[in-house]
């Protein structure tokens, strides 16, 4: 969403796969280093190989899919669409998450305020051909992609050795950073130069690496459903953010909208345990 809601002053010189690379190879390199200086396990095959499309489903999927819409669908357009990822995520987790019980619902209507509030601030542009339809649906499948990898990333989180995910954010990172670089070599002109590079290293490590670092320790802590909540709360915060600062006037739309996206937002991150999570803790707990 940098690129959406914050556009930047001016263009980078280092291209576009290249710049997606750096904030995944730092998070890879950090996470290592917390990880062996914590002792860290290494996950099995099997925990290996869910962490890398963790990091796929995460991060590259969506990225690609987002690449395709460029041209096709307007940057709001797709910061509208983004807000369907808890939807998706509260009917998902049940069925690929950690949460065991049924979907619920006081979770599923929360999220649909919320897309209802979102789509009234950021109407939606409706598709006037074949291509720029398939666009739209790319653009909804990497919300789905994003929900969908979320769930298995808490759950991955939970089953880790030694209920660290140091090992989780090195490989999923490192995948994407790998994934990435390569596309970049095979399709750009990568930049090597260190004053076309330093920018976007500071901009990657001052921002976008507390935020990855974040996410994933958040993992071990908080349900997919209200993870997903960000692609929500990031374009409400800047909102609000930028009606502070400027007191612009408030079309009734508008502010229909901002009171569903806060009731949404509030619905679901201060929603209680569901029913099916708390069961499977206390059957743990009894099983101790």
């Amino acid at each position: 969403m940098r690129s959406d809601l914050l556009p930047a002053p001016a263009p980078s010189l280092v291209p576009q796969m290249e710049r997606q690379a750096l904030p995944f190879a730092l998070l890879a390199v950090v996470a290592a280093v917390f990880g062996m200086a914590r002792g860290s396990k290494r996950p099995r095959m099997r925990g290996a190989g869910a962490a890398a499309l963790i990091g796929l489903g995460l991060f590259v999927v969506p990225a690609e899919l987002v690449l395709i819409s460029r041209g096709w669908v307007s940057e709001l357009t797709r910061v509208a669409l983004f807000s369907l990822a808890p939807l998706f995520a509260v009917v998902l987790e049940p069925y690929i998450g950690r949460s065991v019980g049924p979907q619920s619902r006081s979770g599923l209507l929360a999220a649909l305020v919320a897309v209802a509030g979102t789509l009234l601030v950021f109407p939606l542009d409706l598709p006037g051909s074949i291509e720029s339809g398939g666009a739209l649906c790319a653009v909804i499948l990497a919300a789905a992609c994003v929900a969908a990898a979320n769930c298995g990333a808490v759950k991955a989180a939970h089953e880790m050795p030694g209920n660290s995910v140091a090992s989780l954010a090195v490989i999923a990172g490192g995948t994407a950073a790998t994934v990435f670089a390569a596309q970049s070599a095979l399709t750009e002109h990568m930049v090597w130069k260190w004053n076309a590079i330093s920018p976007e290293l500071t901009w990657s490590a001052a921002v976008e690496l507390p935020a990855l670092l974040l996410l994933f320790w958040l993992m071990r802590r908080m349900p997919a459903t209200r993870m997903t909540m960000r692609f929500v709360l990031a374009p409400l915060m800047t909102i609000l953010i930028g009606f502070i600062l400027q007191r612009p006037a408030i079309e009734p739309r508008a502010g229909l909208g901002l009171f569903l996206m806060i009731a949404g937002a509030v619905g679901i991150l201060f929603a209680p345990e569901d029913e099916g999570e708390a069961g499977s803790s206390l059957l743990k707990l009894n099983q101790d």
